[in-house]
């Protein structure tokens, strides 16, 4: 079948089964690659897009559910000032070690923010629960989140005072 499915911003044509997940629509018809195929189950996180500005797992979602809402994916996300803004607290804090579920994670950081701009260390780890990071680099992912919120991080009052 043929939809058109808005996609970071641009409509994009494409021919699909309707139970086609939108993960293998994204990187095998449009060829946006850093969305990621972890577990196939939505377990992981790692295929982790925005439906209409929420956290969804691109793996689980069928094409036929897209239907108008905005798709947008790790390669659209830095678009926004807030994705930018996510994007640069990861590499300031230095969060990414293999990277494979980094996507994933920045994904649903955003959408945290984007719904809570001042989460409590709770807030973050429930949003962040349902992405997993063999590397367990989760200490950083929450303060990269802190930065990008401009709140304090772990040790930031014990630097301020030497």
């Amino acid at each position: 079948m043929k939809y058109t499915i808005l996609v970071n911003g641009a409509a994009r044509p494409v021919e699909a089964e309707p139970d086609t997940p939108l993960l293998w629509v994204l990187r095998d018809d449009l060829g946006l690659k850093g969305t990621k195929f972890g577990c196939g189950a939505g377990l992981c996180g790692a295929c982790t897009v925005h439906l209409d500005g929420a956290a969804t797992r691109a793996c689980t979602l069928p094409l036929s559910a897209v239907g108008q809402r905005a798709v947008t994916t790790i390669e659209g996300v830095g678009a926004s000032a807030l994705g930018r803004s996510v994007q640069d607290a990861w590499l300031a804090v230095d969060v990414v070690q293999c990277g494979y579920c980094q996507a994933g994670q920045i994904m649903s950081a955003t959408a945290l923010l984007a719904r809570n701009p001042a989460p409590t260390d709770a807030d973050i780890d429930r949003a962040m629960a349902g992405n997993l990071c063999r590397c367990g680099t989760y200490l950083r992912i929450r303060a990269a989140i802190k930065q990008a919120a401009g709140l304090p991080r772990a040790g930031d009052a014990r630097r301020a005072a030497t």
